[in-house]
């Protein structure tokens, strides 16, 4: 098991009122799964998003991630798993401007302290799984919406990280476009990628193995996708 989840709360503090975002969660997420995370703004699935990846801090309950308890790790710790543990890919791409498709795919690398040579390999290939080995010295500005988001599937991905976390992913795209990133992803869950989405639309959700669905901070359904759209179904 990958992710388990027991009985996590997080409650947001403001001084004037108290916010409970998650109240009492509990969820398991095995190797190779592909769990689409749904609800209404405000239900907590991406407050939830943000625990899972270690980028906040839960108030109370469990989540081991690869049987390692998170809540007891230092923030230099959590950032550690963060590059290491943990592959993202966000609505909006996060993109370093400056950089060529090659140096932002390179970066998760660098923090990682691995040498040039083998960095830009390995930058290299992943761009080239995603479609992309044409575009490796091009930067943001000079690629569609789409493009930058396979830089940002690849970026994820070079440090073979035992999830990958997408928030929103097709956010930002046209149909077309989310068609090519959602079959992206239904390729890297075929070799063996765990892959959690958050994700309001109930078409790109269609495209999971499993939606878990949340309102108030609560989960009120978690069903098997017994339908979904594939490459197959979709031609």
């Amino acid at each position: 098991m990958i992710i388990q989840i027991e009985n996590l709360t997080k409650i947001y503090d403001t001084g004037a009122v108290k916010v409970e975002a998650l109240k009492s969660v509990n969820l398991n997420v095995d190797e190779n799964e592909y769990v689409a995370i749904m609800g209404p703004s405000g239900s907590g699935k991406s407050t939830l998003m943000n625990i899972i990846g270690c980028l906040d801090r839960m108030t109370s309950g469990k989540y081991y991630l690869e049987g390692k308890d998170i809540s007891t790790l230092s923030d230099n710790e959590l950032a550690d798993i963060r590059n290491k543990k943990i592959g993202f890919v966000f609505q909006a791409f996060n993109l370093l401007p400056r950089l060529t498709a090659l140096g932002n795919v390179e970066l998760p690398m660098i923090y990682a302290g691995i040498p040039a040579s083998v960095r830009r390999k390995k930058a290299i290939e992943a761009l080239e799984k995603v479609g992309l080995g044409d575009r490796l010295h091009h930067r943001p500005n000079e690629l569609s919406g789409g493009q930058k988001q396979r830089v940002a599937i690849a970026r994820a991905l070079v440090n073979n990280p035992a999830i990958l976390l997408a928030d929103e992913p097709t956010g930002n795209l046209d149909s077309k476009s989310s068609h090519e990133i959602m079959d992206i992803f239904e390729s890297l869950n075929d070799e063996g990628v765990t892959i959690v989405m958050v994700t309001h639309e109930p078409e790109i959700a269609a495209h999971t193995k499993r939606n878990v669905i949340f309102r108030d901070g609560e989960i009120i359904s978690d069903i098997v996708v017994k339908n979904r759209i594939t490459r197959e179904t979709r031609a």
